[in-house]
């Protein structure tokens, strides 16, 4: 697989590991400041916080990518196949009535896309 299709696959499962990372940081009971000023580095609740926003903006970016791509095959092939993982290859062949080799160059095509609007977001 060459080295940007492989780069931009890693980055759509790192989405799908921050997004189970976000809701489990959403299951956990809010913290509480306690009203003390601390000038401590070690603040665990302020710590968590800043982490919770950060992993919200990326996921942000992520997703305003892949809303931004306009072909529905290549939003089954990003958030089914690739993200969520619901189908293997073959199945997701018979989703779209195409060959292997049509659906691997469907799915390099939507994984461009997707680098495309994602780049654009991130700079």
């Amino acid at each position: 697989m060459r080295q940007d299709v492989m780069k931009i696959r890693n980055l759509l499962k790192q989405y799908a590991k921050l997004k189970r990372d976000l809701t489990a940081f959403n299951q956990v009971s809010s913290p509480s400041f306690d009203g003390v000023s601390s000038h401590s580095s070690r603040n665990g609740a302020e710590s968590r916080l800043i982490n919770h926003v950060d992993l919200s903006y990326q996921l942000k970016e992520v997703e305003d990518a892949l809303n931004a791509i306009d072909d529905p095959q290549y939003q089954f092939i990003l958030h089914d196949y690739v993200i969520e993982k619901h189908f293997t290859r073959d199945e997701a062949c018979n989703q779209l009535s195409v060959s292997v080799s049509k659906f691997n160059y469907m799915k390099n095509e939507a994984l461009h896309a997707f680098a495309k609007f994602y780049s654009d977001l991130t700079v």
